[in-house]
C-alpha cells in the first residue's frame, strides 16, 4: 500500500507541474516572449512536421500578463493551423514599433473556409479576448497568396516585467 500511495503522490505532483506549466510556461519567466515563441515553434514543428520560422525585432520584456496573452494567442493560432489549414509553413513575427507590439502568424494553407470565415470559432474568440485583455485587438484575414494571416497588436506600456531576462 505504501508503494501505491507513493505512486499516487508522484502522479499528483506531475499533474500539478503540468497544470502550472499550462497556466504560465516557466520559459516565459526565465527567457521572455521571444525565446518562448521560438521554443513553442520548435516543439510545434517537431510534433506536426509544419515548418515555423520566427522573426523578431523585440528582444525586450513586456508585462507578465501581456507576455502570457501573446504566448497563448500564438499557441492557439498554431493549434488552428495544425487542425484546419493543411499548411506546410508558418511565418511568425514579433515586432515593436510606434508604441505597440505586433505578433503575426501567416500560414500557407487553404485559408478560411465557410465555417471559420467569420472568425467566430471558439479559438478565435479566445484569441480576441486575450488580445483585448492586453489592451489590443486581433485581425484575422486571408493572407496574400493564400492561407490565413493573424495579427495581434497591443500597446507597449511603461510596465516592467517582474522577471527581467538576462
Amino acid at each position: 500500500r505504501l508503494d501505491d500511495n507513493l505512486l499516487l503522490v508522484d502522479e499528483a505532483i506531475g499533474n500539478v507541474r503540468q497544470m502550472s506549466q499550462l497556466l504560465r510556461p516557466i520559459i516565459l519567466d526565465d527567457f521572455g516572449l521571444e525565446a518562448s515563441l521560438r521554443w513553442l515553434a520548435e516543439g510545434f514543428s517537431t510534433r506536426t512536421g509544419i515548418e515555423v520560422h520566427v522573426d523578431s525585432n523585440h528582444p525586450g520584456r513586456l508585462s507578465d500578463e501581456t507576455e502570457t496573452h501573446l504566448f497563448r494567442i500564438a499557441q492557439e493560432a498554431l493549434t488552428n493551423v495544425a487542425r484546419h489549414s493543411g499548411a506546410k509553413h508558418v511565418q511568425m513575427k514579433l515586432e515593436s514599433a510606434h508604441g505597440q507590439v505586433c505578433l503575426s502568424l501567416q500560414d500557407d494553407g487553404r485559408g478560411l473556409d465557410g465555417a471559420h470565415a467569420d472568425g467566430n470559432g471558439m479559438g478565435m474568440i479566445g484569441m480576441r479576448a486575450r488580445a483585448r485583455s492586453a489592451g489590443g485587438d486581433v485581425d484575422i484575414r486571408p493572407a496574400p497568396g493564400g492561407g490565413v494571416l493573424i495579427e495581434v497588436r497591443v500597446p507597449l506600456r511603461n510596465e516592467t516585467n517582474s522577471h527581467p531576462a538576462g
